[in-house]
């Protein structure tokens, strides 16, 4: 069976990019607009979440929070793929709960090895 990862990015043509490298690599993707979205397309399983921060409606950090009260959700492994590089932005997810953090632009192999060491087979 394969995984589920919910793509969260304000921008189409990034969760584009995203999107085909994840389903390449055999992923299951869901794509989501802004945390907001995001928040009503958590259905079923999902095993890994990949997070802009920069968003209208609700940013990345608000929607790795408000994900995190979520019982079913409360372990799930989030990565920050984000232009900022900031350490105290990356502080901030981190106390959120996120994992992991890839800087734009970023090369796929990089983001799906992050992905690789947060699911496991």
């Amino acid at each position: 069976m394969s995984k589920t990862i919910l793509v969260v990015d304000d921008s189409a043509s990034l969760r584009q990019v995203v999107s085909i490298s994840l389903r390449g690599a055999g992923y299951e993707v869901i794509e989501a607009c802004d945390g907001k979205d995001a928040l009503t397309k958590l259905k079923g399983k999902i095993h890994l979440v990949i997070s802009d921060v920069n968003m209208p409606n609700m940013d990345g950090i608000t929607f790795v929070k408000e994900l995190k009260k979520l019982s079913s959700y409360k372990f799930t492994p989030v990565i920050m793929l984000t232009t900022e590089s900031q350490e105290s932005k990356k502080a901030e997810g981190q106390a959120a709960g996120a994992k992991a953090w890839v800087v734009k632009p970023f090369q796929p192999a990089t983001m799906l090895a992050a992905v690789g060491k947060l699911i496991l087979p």
